[in-house]
């Protein structure tokens, strides 16, 4: 197995804090981004390398298995958890970057809402929920025991704007598609539960279960923090001064946000309501926090340059 050097990825040191590998991981996911990068695949790859950097970095046990065991760190491919059993009890696998890109696409069209009804009897899936209905397994014979199907699992890439809309997202699993819907407000690192989906189980075991992990990717302009939305604005000295309206654009449209005369550098407005929907509880909303960045004006005329040099003279 090829070592990957996780922390060169993301220019670090061994032994940076988790601190230091969630500021990095941010700076070089935001300037790779595929979103600044459109077309260019050398910025997509080296995206999903920052990507799988950081998940094992920011992982405590993962980090710690990673720095003590190298390149066997994960217990060879088709071994997650390092080759324990998996979150179901059951050893599970996981799926290459072939396999994924077989199994999921841009997913859309009609039957979400009769989805968990025809596929789990209505038992709906949810972040490590009860065992779905109807799972059936192999028949029993002879006198061996019954043993449960593998669990599997799988890594679901959205963005902010999926999880701010909601996401649709489309599986294939034993030759069946899936038509899956993620509900609004999703955060980084949910698991999701798709009981009875995984291997089949032998001798009259249950089937095993399947695992969705979602990962949010960094949005170049806005910082998820909670149910809450960060952005930096940049204002002109100028209008810092005199006041401004400015037109924000956030997920969900745009607002007009009133800077009142004499506004400071860093300072931070509240926009009620604006940030992330709240994950199962409709209508509900985190709020968007607009911080100013003064920016000095520039290419000034011999006419500005010299009010500017009369104010400061006043002034002192």
């Amino acid at each position: 197995m090829e070592f990957k050097d996780y922390y060169k990825s993301l220019g670090l040191e061994k032994g940076a804090s988790a601190d230091a590998v969630k500021k990095a991981y941010r700076k070089l996911a935001a300037k790779f981004h595929p979103d600044k990068n459109p077309g260019n695949k050398t910025a997509e790859d080296r995206f999903k390398e920052i990507n799988e950097a950081n998940e094992v970095l920011s992982d405590p046990e993962k980090r710690k298995r990673y720095d003590d065991l190298g390149s066997n760190w994960n217990g060879g491919a088709g071994e997650p958890y390092g080759g324990r059993p998996g979150p179901g009890g059951a050893r599970s696998r996981s799926f290459t970057q072939e396999e994924m890109d077989a199994m999921f696409g841009g997913g859309g069209g009609a039957g979400f809402s009769d989805f968990f009804e025809t596929f789990f009897g209505g038992s709906g899936m949810g972040g490590g929920g009860g065992p779905g209905r109807g799972r059936q397994g192999g028949t029993f014979t002879g006198n061996r025991p019954p043993r449960p199907g593998d669990d599997y699992q799988a890594d679901v890439e959205i963005g902010l704007d999926e999880a701010f809309q909601g996401a649709k997202k489309v599986i294939e699993i034993d030759g069946k598609k899936l038509r899956l819907q993620f509900k609004p407000g999703i955060a980084d690192g949910k698991v999701i539960k798709l009981a009875g989906k995984g291997g089949k189980g032998v001798n009259g075991g249950p089937d095993g279960n399947f695992f969705l992990r979602i990962h949010v990717t960094p949005h170049p302009v806005f910082e998820r923090r909670g149910d809450d939305l960060h952005l930096t604005l940049p204002l002109q000295v100028q209008d810092a001064v005199v006041g401004k309206t400015e037109e924000i654009q956030t997920l969900g449209g745009s607002v007009k946000l009133r800077i009142p005369p004499e506004t400071e550098n860093g300072k931070s407005f509240r926009l009620k309501g604006q940030g992330m929907p709240v994950y199962d509880a409709a209508g509900e909303h985190g709020d968007l926090y607009v911080t100013v960045s003064l920016v000095l004006p520039k290419g000034l005329r011999p006419d500005e340059i010299e009010f500017f040099r009369k104010m400061a003279e006043s002034r002192r």
